[in-house]
C-alpha cells in the first residue's frame, strides 16, 4: 500500500474528537529525536483556544501595516487612479484567500506548523527547502519593515529635537541617525519576540483597532489640506482603462497576491492554535480581504489627496505625515505606523521564520534562536535598496516572491487535499523510516515540481533593480502571470509524477 493511499494504512499513536481535530494519545510519550523539538510538536487540543476574533485581529492588525499602504498607494504612484488600485487589491486578496484557508486547515486539526507540515509532501527533510525559501523571504520583509519603523522613528527625532538630529553626517548615502533608528527598532522587536506567543496574541487583539483609527485620521487631515474630499476621488488615471492599464494590471495583481503569498504557506503557524475549523475560517475570511480593501481604499485616498495637494503622490506614509505642522499630529501619526509595523512584523515575519530555522535543526536551534537568526539576516539583505522605489517593490520583490511561493502552495494543496483528503499521520512526521521519509528524507517529486514550477514562474521576470536582465528571456511572457504560473504547475506535476512514480510503501 502506497503513501499516495492514506485512509488504508492504520494509524497509530494519535486520536480524533467528534469534531475532527486531531492530536497524540493523551499519556502517550510525544515523538523525540533529531526532527522534533518543543517548539514543533502538536498542540494539544487543549492550548488550541484562538477565536474567530483572534484570527480577525490577526488579520487586521497585519493588513493595517505601513507595506500594505505602501502597497497601496504605490499602484497610485504607477498611474492608476483609485477606483483601479482598490479593485485590483480587492480582487487579490479573494484570490490568495482560497489557498489560505486550504493550507490553514491542516492546522487546527493535527496542530503542526508550517515546516512540519511541508513533511508530508517534501519528506521529513525535504521539507526544509520550502521551510528555508518562506524563511528568507520573511527576512526581506522583515528588514523592510524594520527599515519603515526606523523611518518613523527617525522622523518624529528630527520633527522634536530639530536640525541637530536630521541634518547629521550621511553613511551609505544616509543620515547616521537613520541608521540609529533602524537598530533602535529592530532592538524592540527582538525584546517582543522573545516573550512568547501569547504576547504576540495580545499585542495583535490591541494594534489592530488602534492602526485603523490612525488610518482614518491621516484621511481626515489630508481632505482638509486639499479642500474635501473631492480632489481625492477627482484624481485621475494615467492609464486609463485601455491597453495600458491591462498591461500594468497583470502584473500588478501578481504583486498583491505575492504580497500574502508568504502567509497562504506559513498559516498553519497560527492556525495550529485555532480552538476550531470554523474559528480560523471565519477568522481568516473576515479579517483578510475586508481589511485589506478597506486598509486599500484608505491608503489610495489619501495618496491621491497628497498629489492634489503636493503636484506628485507621496507613497511612503512616513514621508507623508512628515509634511504636518502640527507636534501632536506627527507623533500620533508616527506612533500608529510604529505600532502597524510592529504588529506585521512580528506576527508576519519574525514566528514563521523562527519555527522554518528551527525544523533545519530542531536540537540545536530552539524558537527564539530561529528569530534571531531571523532579525540578523534581515539588515543583511539590504532592505533599504528593496523598498526605494515602487516599481522594484511591486513588480520586482513582490512578484518573484509571489511566483517562487506559489509553486510551493501548489504542491502542498496537491499533496494534503487531493492525495491525502486531509489525513495525516503525526508520529511519522518526525520519524526516520516513516512512511514520510520517502528517499532518505526527501521526496523528489515535490523538488522537482517546486524547479519546474519556480522556473516557469520568474524564470522570465525582470529582476531590476537587483540586476539587469531577465535569467529566461524566452519565458518572459510568463512573467506577468508568476504566482498562478507557479502554483497550476507544480500542483500539475506533483499529482503526475507521484500517480506515474508511487512513493516506496510505508
Amino acid at each position: 500500500m502506497t503513501d499516495t493511499a492514506p485512509s488504508a494504512i492504520p494509524i497509530s499513536g494519535q486520536v480524533a474528537l467528534p469534531d475532527g481535530r486531531v492530536e497524540l494519545t493523551p499519556g502517550s510519550p510525544p515523538p523525540s529525536g533529531p526532527y522534533a523539538n518543543e517548539d514543533l510538536l502538536p498542540v494539544p487540543v487543549a492550548k488550541r483556544t484562538w477565536t474567530t476574533y483572534n484570527f480577525s485581529a490577526l488579520w487586521v492588525g497585519m493588513a493595517h501595516n505601513t507595506a500594505s499602504w505602501t502597497l497601496a498607494s504605490g499602484l497610485i504612484a504607477v498611474g492608476m487612479d483609485w477606483k483601479q488600485a482598490v479593485f485590483t487589491i480587492a480582487l487579490a486578496n479573494l484570490i490568495v484567500l482560497v489557498p489560505m484557508l486550504l493550507t490553514g486547515h491542516a492546522g487546527p486539526k493535527y496542530g503542526i506548523p508550517f515546516p512540519v507540515f511541508a513533511r508530508a509532501s517534501f519528506g521529513v527533510r525535504g521539507a526544509n527547502l520550502p521551510a528555508v525559501v518562506r524563511a528568507l523571504v520573511a527576512c526581506g520583509w522583515f528588514g523592510i519593515q524594520t527599515w519603515i519603523g526606523g523611518e518613523a522613528i527617525f522622523f518624529l527625532a528630527g520633527k522634536l529635537i530639530g536640525s541637530g538630529w536630521s541634518d547629521t553626517g550621511e553613511i551609505g548615502g544616509y543620515p547616521w541617525t537613520m541608521w540609529l533608528s533602524f537598530v533602535l527598532f529592530w532592538v524592540l522587536q527582538v525584546a517582543i519576540i522573545y516573550r512568547g506567543m501569547e504576547t504576540i496574541r495580545r499585542f495583535e487583539n490591541w494594534a489592530a483597532p488602534f492602526v485603523l483609527v490612525g488610518a482614518v485620521v491621516m484621511l481626515v487631515w489630508m481632505s482638509n489640506k486639499a479642500g474635501g474630499l473631492g480632489p481625492l476621488f477627482d484624481q485621475p488615471s494615467k492609464l486609463g482603462w485601455g491597453g495600458g492599464f491591462w498591461k500594468i494590471f497583470w502584473p500588478s495583481l501578481m504583486g498583491m497576491i505575492g504580497f500574502w503569498s508568504t502567509l497562504s504557506l506559513n498559516i498553519p503557524d497560527f492556525t495550529r492554535y485555532g480552538k476550531s475549523q470554523k474559528a480560523q475560517t471565519w477568522g481568516q475570511a473576515l479579517g483578510l480581504p475586508t481589511t485589506m480593501t478597506l486598509f486599500a481604499f484608505l491608503s489610495v485616498l489619501v495618496t491621491s489627496g497628497s498629489q492634489a495637494v503636493y503636484g506628485q503622490p507621496i507613497w511612503d506614509p512616513v514621508q507623508l505625515a512628515a509634511k504636518t505642522d502640527s507636534v501632536v499630529g506627527l507623533l500620533y501619526a508616527l506612533v500608529t505606523v510604529l505600532v502597524a509595523t510592529l504588529s506585521v512584523n512580528i506576527a508576519a515575519n519574525l514566528v514563521s521564520p523562527a519555527f522554518d530555522f528551527s525544523n533545519i535543526a530542531p536540537r540545536r536551534i530552539s524558537f527564539r534562536t530561529g528569530a534571531l537568526v531571523t532579525c540578523v539576516l534581515g539588515v543583511l539583505i539590504f532592505p533599504w535598496k528593496l523598498y526605494s522605489d515602487p516599481q522594484g517593490y511591486i513588480f520586482t520583490w513582490l512578484g518573484l516572491v509571489g511566483g517562487l511561493l506559489g509553486t510551493v502552495a501548489g504542491i502542498l494543496v496537491a499533496d494534503y487535499w487531493i492525495l491525502r483528503r486531509t489525513r495525516l499521520d503525526l508520529t511519522d512526521l518526525y520519524r526516520t523510516g516513516g512512511r514520510y521519509w520517502y528517499d532518505g528524507g526527501w521526496n523528489w517529486r515535490a523538488v522537482v515540481a517546486f524547479l519546474a514550477g519556480g522556473i516557469l514562474a520568474i524564470g522570465g521576470a525582470s529582476f531590476k533593480p537587483l540586476i539587469d536582465g531577465r535569467p529566461v528571456p524566452a519565458l518572459s511572457s510568463l512573467a506577468d502571470y508568476g504566482w498562478a504560473v507557479g502554483l497550476g504547475t507544480s500542483l500539475v506535476l506533483y499529482l503526475g509524477l507521484t500517480l506515474l512514480v508511487r512513493p516506496k510503501e510505508a
